[in-house]
């Protein structure tokens, strides 16, 4: 007689806009340093020496003591979910290979991209993990910043390209809500006006950001974005 074992449970985590995880379904309430030790397998992408993940978060103890409390961490996930979220040996830790983690969505070397832009999964909104100082957090806080504007920007260049132009806006005034100073995002959204024949909204939109930039930084619009509303005025574009 053989017995039906249950499917394995996939597990996700959620590092962008706060911490959360999920397994079955159901929302998991972990530990505090549970909830670094899942955190930082998720950014390290790979497994991880225990002494490494150890000494990392616990850099003030001894070795020996740094041990014990990753242990400890791990111990306190509850058992029935613990399968579902890590990966361990004797020597090492990893987060388990299926669990997915909302912050890939943005890595070109986790996620497969799409040609067309149909369908394409939601960008993450909000800040990585808010709130936590952390060195090692602090690093991929910025690395997620920057893939999530370069994101944006492809996303409303190739939506602007296949005349879904109401994409293209949103993901372009989104990237310029993130970074208000950012050219290339204004220049998207100039982009968009311009393929829609809003010769007066790429006006303004272009108007808008050489104030910001001169009065925040005292600078004038790359000869790129000059050249996007050259042709519409009567004069140069300064």
């Amino acid at each position: 007689m053989t017995l039906d074992l249950p499917a394995p449970t996939a597990a996700q985590l959620y590092l962008v806009g706060r911490f959360a995880c999920r397994v079955g379904g159901s929302d998991l309430r972990l530990t505090p340093t549970a909830e670094r030790v899942l955190a930082f397998l998720a950014l390290a992408r790979r497994p991880v020496r225990r002494h490494q993940l150890a000494g990392t978060l616990w850099p003030d103890v001894t070795d020996r003591q740094a041990l014990a409390r990753l242990r400890s961490a791990l111990w306190k996930v509850p058992a029935p979910h613990r399968s579902a979220l890590v990966e361990a040996d004797t020597t090492t830790v990893a987060l388990h290979a299926t669990a997915t983690v909302d912050l890939y969505d943005l890595d070109p070397t986790e996620s497969s991209p799409d040609p067309d832009g149909a369908g394409a999964a939601p960008i993450p909104r909000g800040e990585l993990l808010p709130g936590w100082c952390e060195e090692w957090v602090l690093v991929e806080r910025e690395r997620h910043r920057q893939l999530r504007l370069h994101a944006l920007e492809d996303r409303s260049a190739r939506a602007c390209g296949l005349g879904r132009f109401v994409e293209a806006l949103e993901a372009g005034l989104e990237a310029i809500a993130q970074e208000p100073l950012r050219e290339s995002a204004h220049r998207r959204v100039v982009e968009v006006h311009l393929a829609e024949g809003n010769a007066a909204e790429a006006l303004t939109q272009y108007e808008t950001f050489r104030r910001l930039l001169h009065s925040e930084l005292g600078l004038a619009p790359s000869d790129a974005m000059r050249a996007l509303v050259r042709p519409l005025l009567g004069r140069p574009a300064d």
